[in-house]
């Protein structure tokens, strides 16, 4: 094992800094030393700990802490060069990296398998159906949004095209959405699946299917937003 105060004592020389403009850098680490202290610590008076000598090492670009304070690193694969076989090594890595044949390939992510309630008790996207808050099951996908809090499956027509009868949508819980988006709603007792559009015209659940009319969301009406629809 290398000496540790003298080869802080070599690094901090090299950089031109004195024992006390060392001291005063390690505040930026919230660390705080008189400059008595930095010169114990070369003289091997005393040792830094942990935290103070990472510092040290940042401040004075020490980047092989092993081979600077230990010895010859057993990881590292230029340890048997000298210095002009390192200096070639590093020329022809920075050729390869060039030439971009072997950069690292694209990280696959892999598919991730969530679990999430899926409510048996369907939204209407017709007349509509109370949303039971615990009649469910519990649902695992690689498929399922990662967003969703949950799923609920669609009843009745009225948001043909886009979604049928007894198909499983998945929700992003929130009690706030912007005009045009699609959600699922209480709304005077009963849940749906419907458009939301709120503008200067009013506030209404709109369907995309034409057969159906818009309904209008009034003041006396009993109206909550469930969340947004992810699929």
């Amino acid at each position: 094992m290398k000496d540790l105060g003298k080869t802080i004592a070599r690094h901090r020389k090299e950089h031109r800094l004195k024992q006390s403009q060392l001291a005063e850098k390690l505040k930026g680490y919230d660390i705080f030393v008189k400059p008595n202290t930095v010169s114990a610590w070369e003289s091997g008076l005393s040792q830094p700990s942990s935290k103070q000598l990472l510092a040290i090492c940042e401040i004075l670009n020490i980047y092989d802490i092993y081979s600077e304070f230990i010895g010859a690193n057993p990881d590292n694969p230029f340890r048997n060069l000298n210095e002009e076989g390192v200096n070639k090594a590093l020329d022809y890595t920075h050729l390869l990296e060039k030439s971009g044949d072997y950069r690292m390939g694209e990280v696959i992510p892999l598919n991730v398998i969530r679990e999430r309630k899926v409510y048996y008790e369907a939204v209407s996207a017709g007349n509509g159906s109370f949303l039971g808050s615990e009649d469910y099951e519990m649902y695992s996908s690689a498929d399922i949004p990662e967003k969703a809090d949950f799923g609920v499956y669609v009843s009745g027509d009225s948001m043909e095209p886009h979604y049928h009868n007894r198909e499983l949508i998945w929700i992003e819980q929130t009690e706030w959405l912007e005009d045009g988006e699609i959600g699922i709603f209480y709304f005077d007792g009963s849940a749906y699946v419907k458009k939301f559009q709120n503008n200067r015209r009013g506030a209404y659940l709109v369907s995309l299917n034409k057969n159906y009319l818009p309904m209008p969301i009034m003041e006396s009406s009993s109206f909550k937003i469930f969340g947004r629809v992810l699929s």
